[in-house]
C-alpha cells in the first residue's frame, strides 16, 4: 500500500509538471492559474499546493526540469564528437538550437529571469548548460587549444552571448546565421585555428 501511495504521489507530481510546462510554454507565467493546471491534470487544487506550495513553486520546478533537459541535450550533442574543439562547437550549437523550442524560449529565456530573479536563474543555468560550457573550456585550456586564462569570465561572456542569441532565434532570428556567427566567435579563441572536419573554423 505504501508503495502504491508513493507511486500515486509521483504520478500526481508528473502530471502537474507536464501540464504546468505545457501552459507556461504556451501562455506565459502570468496567464497561468494553478487551479486550472490542477483541474487539467486531473488532480485537486489541494494536491497541487501540497506538491508545489504555489504557482511560483510549480514554475520553479518546471524551470529546473527544462534546464536539466537542455543540459542533457548539450552534453549529448557534444558527446557525438571525440575532438574537444568539435565538442565545444556542437554543444554551443545545440544550445542555440534550443531557441526554437517553445518551452526553452518562453519558460527559460523570457519568464524565468523575471519570475525567479536573476540570481536564482543564473544558479539554475550554472548547474546545467553553463556548467558544461565551463568544463569544455577548461579542457580546451588544458589541451593548449585556447590560451591559458581565467575560464570563469570567458564562460560567462560566452554564456551571456548565447542566451541572447537563443532568444533572438526564438523571436524569429535566422538559426543558420547565428551558427555562422558562433563559429567565427569561437574561432577567435583558438591559438592555432585548424579547420574543422566540415571545413569550418
Amino acid at each position: 500500500m505504501a508503495v502504491n501511495r508513493a507511486e500515486q504521489r509521483a504520478a500526481t507530481r508528473r502530471a502537474l509538471l507536464a501540464e504546468g510546462r505545457r501552459r507556461f510554454a504556451a501562455d506565459g507565467y502570468h496567464h497561468v492559474v494553478l487551479a486550472e493546471v490542477a483541474r487539467a491534470a486531473g488532480v485537486t487544487k489541494g494536491a497541487a499546493y501540497h506538491h508545489f506550495d504555489s504557482k511560483a513553486g510549480l514554475f520553479r520546478a518546471v524551470v529546473s526540469e527544462v534546464q536539466h533537459e537542455l543540459g542533457e541535450r548539450v552534453v549529448a550533442e557534444a558527446g557525438r564528437h571525440a575532438d574537444l574543439w568539435e565538442q565545444l562547437r556542437a554543444g554551443c550549437g545545440a544550445f542555440l538550437d534550443a531557441g526554437t523550442d517553445p518551452a526553452v524560449r518562453r519558460i527559460l529565456l523570457v519568464d524565468a529571469p523575471t519570475v525567479l530573479g536573476w540570481d536564482e536563474w543564473r544558479t539554475l543555468d550554472e548547474e546545467s548548460s553553463a556548467r558544461h560550457l565551463t568544463e569544455a573550456l577548461e579542457a580546451l585550456v588544458a589541451a593548449g587549444t585556447i590560451a591559458d586564462q581565467p575560464v570563469e569570465p570567458l564562460a560567462r561572456l560566452l554564456s551571456g552571448a548565447m542566451n541572447e542569441t537563443a532568444l533572438w532565434i526564438a523571436r524569429g532570428g535566422d538559426p543558420g546565421a547565428a551558427r555562422q556567427a558562433l563559429d567565427r566567435l569561437l574561432a577567435g579563441l583558438r591559438i592555432s585555428a585548424r579547420p574543422s572536419p566540415d571545413g569550418r573554423p
